[in-house]
């Protein structure tokens, strides 16, 4: 252990060198260890390599800015501590969203602040930053951003809609057309899984409902409940959670709004009430509920299960 104690020591210590060469060859060995050496990350982060990889990622050589974010990504795993108590650390991870010299790059930026957003205390502190939502949401925007970078952005943004108080937030900022863009257009493999449980979450704020309004995303969300889209079951489960914090967030003008339309899915809602997860049936089953579907239609439709089942 010495041993790789003193060379991490002299690889970071290389990262103050004037030689732009000896500080990304330093940064690529980093790179490298950090990534097949797990237990060589603490030895990185002691010796004090967080500042510089820091600094690296508003370098203009390509291979210095790929090969920091990726150590930062690698050390982001069991140094989440060390990482936020760096100055300036997240401003220079928006920076490198925003000005990737390549694919990589924002997706080791989106993927470290997603990693950063699983301690619960962090998601206030990185929702207030408008440069990382900004470049998060400019991600999903970007129709030729790679399929693993938008998944990580998309990871990122939930994370983030997981303090309620960044819902409105990201929601202002414009986030809810893309991700609706995403929904009816993007057909890559986990992109509706992931997007859907982002969509369920911003629903959460009294801002929601406007904007999604202002794209139809009601129906759209009532499509993704028709088996004839094929829609995986956990994204029906998303849609429902979507719709059901969409009402309850909204109150008795939003339900007034979309009851009809998504009367039109109880079919799919009662699927998921009857046959999802223990989290998806209660969904359904609340959602259900605040639409009132106690109609003589609905009654007529499905009386077996309003048998078993009190609304």
């Amino acid at each position: 252990m010495e041993v790789k104690r003193r060379a991490v020591k002299n690889l970071v210590t290389k990262l103050s060198s004037v030689s732009e060469q000896t500080r990304t060859e330093a940064i690529c060995e980093l790179r490298m260890i950090s990534k097949n050496d797990s237990d060589s990350r603490p030895l990185i982060a002691d010796a004090g390599a967080v500042p510089y990889l820091s600094e690296s990622l508003y370098s203009s050589n390509k291979l210095s800015q790929e090969n920091a974010t990726a150590t930062l990504h690698n050390l982001s795993i069991s140094h989440k501590d060390l990482l936020m108590s760096t100055r300036g650390l997240l401003d220079a991870l928006s920076h490198a969203l925003r000005n990737p010299s390549s694919p990589s790059v924002a997706q080791c930026a989106a993927g470290t602040i997603f990693s950063l957003l699983t301690v619960e205390s962090y998601r206030s502190i990185i929702g207030h930053k408008r440069d990382i939502l900004f470049g998060l949401i400019d991600i999903i925007k970007n129709p030729n951003s790679d399929s693993r970078t938008v998944k990580d952005a998309l990871k990122a943004l939930f994370g983030i809609a997981l303090y309620p108080m960044n819902r409105a937030h990201i929601v202002e900022l414009g986030a809810v057309p893309p991700l609706f863009s995403l929904l009816c257009n993007d057909g890559r493999a986990g992109i509706l899984e992931d997007v859907t449980a982002v969509i369920a979450q911003i629903a959460g704020c009294e801002e929601s409902w406007e904007a999604f309004r202002k794209i139809s995303g009601v129906g759209v969300l009532v499509d993704m409940l028709d088996s004839s889209t094929g829609s995986s079951n956990r994204t029906k489960e998303n849609a429902i959670s979507a719709l059901l914090n969409l009402v309850q967030c909204g109150g008795e003008e939003t339900v007034n709004s979309i009851r009809g339309i998504v009367l039109g899915a109880v079919d799919g809602i009662v699927e998921v009430a009857e046959n999802g997860t223990d989290k998806g049936r209660s969904k359904a089953m609340a959602l259900l509920k605040i639409l009132d579907v106690s109609s003589c239609t609905f009654q007529e439709e499905h009386m077996d299960y309003l048998s078993n089942h009190s609304l």
